[in-house]
């Protein structure tokens, strides 16, 4: 025998990793929205002056929550690729992207630093290509999955960078909510 699993054990192992990986990763994007206070309700955000691109906000979540159970499913792929050459770096790199993706929604919302967080998305484009290039060395389908998420990314990235341009002086306000802030 030169095999070291059946077809059927290796779908059972992918089954495995999925149940357990979309939804963690669904739910860690989801509370990394909900603990930055994200959206139009954020009146820091709503204030921002936003190009004529900017889509409808009910999109975000619909969007976002696709991408999380895509990227699950990619990384729930390259998790079950036991012996796979190249698989180890491939889970190192998605987690580095995944939690450069957790962390600029609070940098952004939460902190209102725009231009920390245009960084970290800039990096995070680049991370998530270099995800996909690991992926498809242990499963090409892992790597196609994670397209939309680099095209969104990138789309993100284009309009943190015009929200910073058309507001600049927006950039690192002050987060504690109040309506006036007055030195004496």
């Amino acid at each position: 025998m030169t095999t070291l699993a059946s077809r059927a054990q290796l779908r059972a192992s992918f089954i495995r990793w999925a149940l357990f990986l979309v939804p963690a990763v669904v739910l860690l994007g989801f509370l990394s929205g909900q603990l930055a206070g994200t959206g139009e309700g954020d009146p820091w955000f709503a204030a921002l002056a936003k190009p004529d691109y900017y889509p409808d906000a009910s999109l975000f979540p619909i969007a976002w929550g696709i991408l999380y159970v895509m990227m699950g499913l990619a990384f729930a792929m390259v998790c079950s690729a036991w012996g796979a050459r190249g698989r180890g770096i491939a889970i190192i790199a998605f987690i580095v992207q995944f939690a450069m993706n957790l962390a600029w929604t609070p940098l952004f919302f939460g902190q209102h630093e725009i231009t920390y967080a245009f960084y970290l998305i800039a990096g995070l484009c680049a991370m998530i290509a270099i995800t996909m290039v690991l992926f498809f060395r242990v499963r090409k389908l892992a790597a196609a999955l994670l397209i939309p998420y680099l095209a969104w990314s990138i789309f993100a990235a284009v309009l943190n960078y015009d929200i910073l341009r058309m507001n600049p002086e927006a950039d690192g306000a002050e987060t504690t909510g109040a309506v006036q802030r007055i030195d004496l």
